[in-house]
């Protein structure tokens, strides 16, 4: 029988935890807020969420941490801008020692991507490519439910590098959409407007006014005419640079996670465009919306707890 794992999802305000049991069931057993510029409090919180959860737990049971930030396991660094703790730390060592427990980590995209490859909407398919259209652009790729990690830890990281296309037509009329500086130090990047703040952006800079993403899509199901200008745009750049990746790689399925995911309609409309642009005949839909969605980093850490070889 599995043994039980001990399960964090650490991101920039709150560490959740869960244990997934050896039946298969993951309780939710608290969360706190992130310290994100104090290591020491950090650790003190993961001790204090693992004394909840203990009766729930084994003694040989390990702790799997789905983290944001590029986990680098060669050197066991996490770079993490908007969690300063993380840095000058070997952060799986010093955690096994503080915690007397086995520790595995990866990254939160990787955790989701290898969930949904493993009990989501990529199962059956060997090759799975994770999106993630949140506040940004990124992804994980998983191969036979095994992480595929780049050199350094970067992996599916298709949000950076400059967009090629700038310039649009729709009906009838040309569009220019500016490259934006990235935060990477790049200019142009999807990142800056293939997410959910880079809908508001171009929103703003065709019609000079403010609107958040789910009022853009809101109005888009309504038939407003703005709004289908923007979301055409929208899908065109994020389907020129994913049609990119799926050619290259060639994935079996492609799960899209994050705030914008949750739009079946608007995963639809991309999949489509996706499917018009890539080499590849597909009869069924290529891009999917996500199984676990707020869950997958849990869930892919409790993958990962349960086969550390599935790290990469």
């Amino acid at each position: 029988m599995n043994t039980a794992v001990m399960c964090f999802d650490i991101g920039g305000s709150f560490i959740k935890s869960a244990v997934m049991t050896a039946d298969d069931h993951l309780h939710h057993t608290g969360s706190l807020p992130m310290p994100v510029s104090d290591w020491d409090a950090f650790g003190r919180a993961l001790q204090q969420l693992l004394s909840v959860a203990a009766p729930l737990l084994e003694e040989d049971s390990p702790v799997a941490i789905s983290a944001a930030g590029v986990v680098d396991n060669d050197t066991d660094r996490i770079l993490a801008g908007n969690i300063p703790a993380f840095n000058g730390h070997r952060v799986t060592a010093e955690l096994s020692a503080l915690l007397k427990r086995r520790v595995v980590i990866a990254n939160d995209a990787d955790c989701f991507t290898l969930a949904e490859a493993c009990l989501g909407s990529g199962q059956g398919t060997s090759l799975v490519l994770g999106i993630i259209l949140g506040s940004g652009v990124g992804g994980g790729l998983i191969f036979k439910q095994q992480i595929i990690r780049g050199t350094g830890g970067l992996t599916g990281e298709w949000g950076h590098g400059p967009v090629t296309r700038t310039e649009f037509i729709w009906q009838g009329r040309q569009i220019h959409l500016p490259r934006l500086n990235c935060g990477c130090g790049q200019q142009g990047c999807l990142d800056t407007l293939g997410a959910a703040r880079g809908l508001e952006r171009i929103w703003q800079h065709c019609f000079s006014e403010t609107k958040d993403s789910r009022s853009i899509i809101d109005a888009w199901h309504s038939g407003d005419p703005a709004a289908q200008q923007v979301i055409w745009l929208w899908s065109q750049l994020v389907s020129d640079v994913l049609s990119v990746v799926v050619n290259t790689l060639g994935p079996g399925k492609v799960v899209a996670g994050g705030g914008l995911a949750s739009d079946a309609k608007l995963i639809a409309l991309l999949d489509g465009e996706v499917r018009a642009k890539i080499l590849r005949h597909c009869n069924a839909p290529l891009i999917v919306p996500a199984t676990w969605h707020q869950q997958g980093g849990l869930m892919g850490a409790a993958m990962l707890g349960r086969n550390p070889d599935s790290s990469g």
